[in-house]
């Protein structure tokens, strides 16, 4: 799962990020491609300005001091009229005129920023910006990690430590404004669910420890660089223990007190969008946002239903090939419950993600013709979200590489992280997955900034997922229960095609949901748990997945039988990664253009 900027953006406005909608000017350019440069920049300027996380993001400091009014009215008004400047800008232009490079940055723009404004719909953005914070989104989520020392934020400077200070009003801001706007929702008979809203408060306890000291808004101060004079160390250190004990804990305190007390008696016993307000016409909406196609829920939850059957088939053949005598189920539970396939220790576990690093290192060229240069670390979940967090977890670095991307692995509840499922699970978060994808787009200063830095999920998620179908390839899965780890992550993305559309428009319970993954996988309930809750959270997000690598995996058959001899996937794959996170329909037609320049060649 991808932890980036345009997500943070997307869980701090609490509704649908658009692709990077700003008021445009008027171009002063002359030719076609001058003026779509224009409009791209211009928009860009001016969304960077009015979201200044994201900056932080991109390693650009020129905002670092600010924190942005996420979830106001006026924030929102001013991101839907730039959203309808940026069309009215780009109507402007005659696509006609571009090159094929440049109609794919008018289309994908195009597409991206018209979806995001449908989201401000009004009845859609009534059954959102109420709901500002869950266990997956919000800013508790993500922006501690930001100001850890660790994060996005950079502290080398005596600046970077005053402008983080600074930031501080803007987040207790920020939650004192979801405060207000949750008690709109129990107004309106618009809540998210009890559960959901139970693993808030949990995060929140952690966040806010007895100790000053113990805060991760306090790390900064306790690793200074050096350089540092005594003076400014003291006077830092007093500044950011005042910050965390008469603001932040307290800001956080009076959020988790009114989710605890007020919030969660009212909040809804249900799981699925349909039972809100406009939910059934807000799902629907996610659903074609995160997907990029016009797939219907009933669609999806088919697909899903077929892929699971299929995969099914993909298991017996590894069960029969180390022997074992029972049903797939009974199989499940012997990997469930082997102690051979449980992690010694947590060391252990980030022992071998760095020996499975050295090893796509090693033969990742056969792929691939550019390689990254932005560095990748790879760190254990952060104690406050390991929890309610996924198994794994990317986070970008920045573009000139000062920041390397990470891939964050769970070790919470360690029997339940099952040693079969490290490949697969590596090459989605690291290598070739999402690090390749996001590091090689914000690489390349060719492309306009929202191509290198926006994204949608259905490519950035398919990408990832079709990365771990690479393993093949660059040597892995050689280990038969490796490569049932393989089959049991994709079966995953299949049931999260049932389970979502079941939650959300076909009124399936919690406990249903789990037990229908337990039933189709080898996954631990934990797992299990945190994946049902995590859809029941953010809906349609993992739909995207499967949607999105099946898209990637039909183009690439499509080329090898249409070229032949001539197919090559080191340029395949160059198509497909060096223009950015491209809806599907733009990413197939760039295929098929790619397809048909190279049989003539």
């Amino acid at each position: 799962m991808l932890k980036s900027a345009l997500l943070a953006v997307t869980l701090l406005a609490g509704v649908p990020a658009l692709a990077q909608p700003a008021p445009a000017p008027a171009a002063a350019a002359t030719s076609a491609h001058e003026q779509l440069r224009a409009v791209f920049a211009a928009s860009d300027e001016a969304q960077l300005k009015r979201n200044p996380i994201q900056a932080l993001f991109r390693g650009d400091m020129r905002y670092a001091d600010q924190f942005g009014d996420y979830i106001t009215d006026e924030y929102n008004a001013a991101e839907k009229a730039a959203g309808e400047a940026d069309l009215a800008a780009l109507k402007r232009i005659d696509r006609n005129a571009l090159s094929p490079e440049d109609r794919i940055s008018y289309d994908t723009f195009k597409y991206t920023t018209e979806m995001g404004l449908r989201g401000y719909r009004p009845d859609l953005l009534e059954a959102t910006i109420v709901r500002p914070i869950d266990h997956f989104n919000g800013i508790q989520v993500f922006y501690p990690d930001v100001v850890s020392g660790e994060g996005a934020a950079p502290f080398k400077t005596v600046k970077d430590y005053q402008d983080n200070l600074k930031r501080v009003d803007g987040y207790c801001l920020l939650l004192d404004r979801a405060i207000a706007r949750m008690k709109e929702g129990l107004a309106k008979g618009i809540t998210n669910p009890r559960l959901v809203m139970q693993n808030v408060v949990g995060q929140l306890d952690a966040l806010t420890p007895a100790k000053v000291e113990d805060s991760v808004f306090y790390k900064p101060v306790t690793k200074f660089p050096d350089g540092f004079s005594a003076a400014d160390k003291a006077r830092l250190t007093a500044a950011y223990a005042a910050a965390v004990r008469d603001k932040i804990n307290p800001a956080q305190t009076r959020l988790r007190d009114f989710i605890r007390d007020v919030y969660i008696p009212k909040a809804r016993t249900t799981v699925g969008l349909y039972a809100i307000p406009h939910g059934r016409e807000l799902y629907r909406y996610l659903v074609e946002q995160t997907t990029t196609t016009t797939m219907t829920p009933a669609e999806i939850h088919a697909l899903g239903l077929k892929e699971v059957d299929r995969i099914h088939g993909e298991m017996e053949k590894v069960k029969n090939e180390v022997g074992f005598k029972g049903s797939l189920q009974d199989f499940a539970q012997f990997l469930r419950t082997d102690a051979r396939f449980k992690p010694a220790t947590a060391a252990a576990m980030r022992d071998a993600f760095f020996a499975i690093d050295k090893r796509v290192g090693e033969t990742v060229g056969r792929d691939f013709s550019t390689i990254p240069k932005s560095p990748l670390e790879i760190r254990p979940d952060p104690p406050y979200r390991e929890k309610t967090s996924a198994g794994g977890e990317y986070q970008q670095g920045t573009p000139d590489g000062s920041r390397p991307g990470v891939f964050y692995y769970n070790s919470y509840d360690l029997p339940s992280r099952y040693t079969w499922g490290y490949e697969t699970l590596f090459l989605h978060e690291g290598r070739p997955g999402h690090h390749f994808q996001i590091s090689l787009a914000q690489e390349n200063t060719d492309l306009p900034a929202f191509q290198r830095f926006g994204g949608n999920t259905a490519y950035v998620e398919g990408w990832a997922l079709y990365s771990e179908s690479l393993g093949f390839e660059l040597g892995f899965f050689k280990d038969p229960y490796q490569h049932y780890g393989h089959l049991n992550d994709e079966i995953l993305r299949a049931m999260r095609l049932v389970v979502d559309t079941g939650i959300h428009d076909l009124g399936w319970g919690r406990d249903q949901s789990i037990q229908y993954m337990l039933d189709n996988s080898a996954m631990s309930k934990t797992d299990a748990t945190a994946e049902v809750e995590r859809y029941i959270a953010i809906p349609s997000q993992a739909l995207a997945y499967k949607v999105g690598q099946l898209t990637i995996r039909r183009l690439r058959t499509k080329a090898e039988q249409e070229l032949g001899p001539k197919f090559d996937v080191r340029a395949f794959h160059a198509q497909v990664l060096m223009s950015g996170a491209l809806p599907m329909a733009v990413l197939e037609e760039k295929i098929d253009a790619w397809i048909a320049a190279t049989n003539k060649g």
